[in-house]
């Protein structure tokens, strides 16, 4: 069942064409990821596709009354609006009957009220839809829903968007970067649940292990035309290279009959016949097909890396930490020449706090870093370039000078390091506002390669950059020399560059990890299935028989028990929003002795509230299982 067609679209920006008649379709069940280069205009297919902008020329047409939601990389969303107003705003049926349960909930002593908005829970079958809705903001770590967006992060923001697509159930969803701002754990359980349901996907994303797991079929933009590949990522990637040798091959052929035709041009009289007006015009589109070439830039930056000493990095016996937050405890490590070290962990666990130490932009509570003399920082932060009004791309090369020293004593201009980081002489000229998201990246990136680091810090390297630049960068990395620390949720990326691990727990436990991801994934499922196995034996040894006066009791809470048990969890939330809002005042360091002695009683009633109100809450659950 066709779901959407795209006929002949075209996009350009003043002088600059996009793309130019452009068709596809889209069917039901069908799971598309569309890959091409930065700047070459996914996103503004995407927006097309939405409805969010119009093609130029050519149209785009839905099979009537399909629900399509989409997932943009900068949502818009009302700041006014709480996290649970905003999904409630959405066209949903279910939702709105659930908003009536809920609403009903909240004023009890309305019976009428309650009762025909549990009717209408049995009537649109919304239990376990209330439940899958929850679970998926859950997932999304999005458990207070009294929050107001406006003071959301962009992080925050984007998973937001991401749960109100997942909770309407579209029968097509279009998704550009989905698994931006979400943590492994977050990428891992939005792989299943793509798995699980039957859901029409059109994305862009840059995860290439999330391609290979979730997308069925690819479609590349390449050089201006479209090409289909009905299978996964490495099935992509062995038929591309399959024909980008036969194009070579045919490129080949091409330029051999254009040398044969040009000598037939120089020896023809002027006066021409039909035929040989034809063989002219034949001749013109070989000429063109002779002429065109890939236009596939390699970085290739042999940097003169500084010499390594003996002493690299030290960390002794290094602490830190925030209220209520321990990030490092008594942390020791060595590192060594060419270490290759990834970083792993869920979002607020320190990772990017552990960079700032080691860079010196932060400073532990206690113990000692200490950096050899020799040692020289690259390091890339998810801040990203800061752009200045009116500045060219060539410009921010030139901050650094107008030539890069290499190895062996030679050198390269600022010119030519660009084209090796694809920006080609015209772009070299463009505004650095007028860049997307992706060059603006692989800008940066290139400012903290051409300073020769020889201790290579990358935070979240891999956001916005097209999988033509993942690779491109993959391969400078496994070339270089010096000591390298990743933080990444790329899994391909961190598997291809990374030797071992530093996996941030929480509660300031670091624990080193001898292997890639794949390898520390494989071990973590191992030991669940042990904890399981040994968990049901013991559930089982443990049992009590059961009888039939056992099973005559009821497992169901009643209506005042279901009341409080949905009042606990608004309330746990908003205690939990508090303590975020404490801890935060304690992060800034602006605090008088006072303050902080106020706010940490505060926070103490606040941490028992949760603890009293969390243990009454689990009570209730377990009647209910």
């Amino acid at each position: 069942m066709n779901l959407l067609t795209v006929e002949n679209i075209s996009k350009s920006f003043g002088e600059l064409v996009l793309f130019e008649n452009l068709s596809f379709g889209v069917n039901k069940d069908q799971k598309i990821a569309f890959i091409a280069k930065n700047g070459t205009g996914k996103t503004s297919i995407l927006k097309m596709l939405s409805g969010v902008d119009a093609p130029d020329t050519g149209q785009i047409s839905y099979r009537n009354g399909i629900r399509v939601s989409f997932l943009e990389q900068e949502p818009e969303m009302n700041p006014d609006l709480t996290i649970e107003e905003t999904i409630f705003a959405s066209d949903n049926e279910v939702l709105r009957v659930i908003a009536s349960y809920e609403k009903a909930l909240a004023n009890p002593e309305d019976a009428d009220a309650y009762q025909e908005a549990f009717e209408g829970m049995d009537r649109f079958d919304a239990w376990d839809f209330e439940t899958q809705y929850k679970q998926i903001l859950f997932k999304l770590k999005l458990e207070d829903l009294s929050i107001k967006v406006g003071l959301l992060s962009g992080g925050q923001k984007k998973r937001l968007a991401l749960a109100n697509a997942l909770i309407n159930r579209p029968e097509l969803l279009i998704l550009d970067e989905p698994t931006n701002h979400l943590d492994l754990e977050m990428i891992e359980w939005l792989e299943e649940y793509f798995a699980k349901e039957n859901m029409t996907l059109f994305m862009v994303t840059h995860d290439r292990y999330f391609l290979e797991r979730v997308c069925t079929e690819i479609l590349e933009l390449d050089q201006g035309k479209l090409y289909p590949y009905k299978g996964n990522y490495s099935y992509y990637l062995q038929k591309k290279e399959a024909r980008i040798e036969q194009e070579a091959v045919e490129h080949h052929k091409t330029k051999l009959l254009f040398k044969k035709e040009l000598g037939w041009m120089r020896k023809q009289p002027k006066a021409r016949t039909t035929k040989s007006k034809s063989r002219i015009d034949d001749f013109n589109k070989i000429k063109e097909k002779a002429s065109q070439r890939r236009n596939d830039h390699q970085v290739q930056l042999e940097i003169n890396m500084e010499r390594m000493g003996t002493k690299i990095l030290e960390l002794h016996k290094v602490s830190k930490s925030y209220p209520g937050k321990p990030i490092l405890d008594q942390f020791e490590y060595n590192f060594l020449r060419g270490e290759r070290i990834g970083i792993i962990g869920k979002n607020g666990t320190g990772k990017s706090t552990f960079l700032n130490i080691l860079t010196g932009t932060d400073k532990p509570d206690s113990g000692k870093v200490i950096k050899g003399d020799t040692i020289k920082f690259g390091y890339y932060t998810q801040k990203g370039i800061q752009i200045k009004p009116g500045q060219k791309v060539i410009e921010v090369i030139r901050e650094f000078g107008d030539y890069i020293p290499l190895a062996k004593g030679n050198q390269i201009s600022a010119q030519q390091l660009l084209e090796r980081f694809m920006f080609d002489r015209k772009k070299q000229y463009d505004f650095v506002e007028k860049l997307s998201g992706g060059e603006r990246k692989r800008l940066y990136l290139c400012t903290v390669l051409i300073q020769n680091p020889n201790f290579l810090i990358l935070d979240e390297p891999t956001n916005d950059l097209d999988i033509v630049t993942l690779n491109v960068l993959e391969s400078f990395l496994l070339d270089f020399p010096g000591c390298l620390l990743v933080v990444s949720h790329d899994r391909y990326f961190m598997d291809k560059i990374v030797d071992h691990l530093f996996v941030f727990r929480g509660d300031a436990v670091v624990e080193d990890f001898p292997g890639n991801y794949s390898d520390f994934r494989a071990y973590e499922d191992s030991i669940v299935i042990e904890e399981r196995a040994e968990k049901t034996k013991i559930k089982e040894a443990k049992a009590p028989k059961k009888n039939w006066k056992s099973e005559e009791k009821s497992s169901k809470l009643s209506y005042s028990e279901q009341k409080e048990y949905k009042q606990l969890e608004k309330e746990i939330q908003k205690l939990e929003f508090k303590k975020g809002e404490i801890e935060q005042k304690f992060a800034t360091g602006d605090l008088s002795p006072d303050d902080i002695t106020e706010l940490s009683k505060d926070l103490k009633k606040i941490n028992d509230g949760i603890e009293i109100k969390t243990e009454r809450w689990f009570e209730l659950s377990a009647v209910m299982e």
